[in-house]
């Protein structure tokens, strides 16, 4: 699964990616929901997605 969504989100670190997937296992499961992957992959997906559209736009040449 990390790879999966590794593979879909390039400009994040493979670290990063491998680290919101395990989080969002622990957090389902503190909720008492089950990990299923389909669950955590689109969990991870939108956290993912928050992380890279929150991200500043890069600084152009000055």
């Amino acid at each position: 699964m990390t790879s999966h969504l590794a593979a879909e989100f390039l400009t994040v670190p493979v670290e990063t990616v491998g680290r919101c997937v395990a989080e969002v296992c622990a957090c389902a499961e503190h909720l008492g929901i089950e990990a299923t992957p389909e669950v955590v992959e689109r969990v991870a997906r939108e956290h993912l997605l928050a992380l890279v559209n929150s991200a500043p736009p890069p600084r152009g040449p000055r």
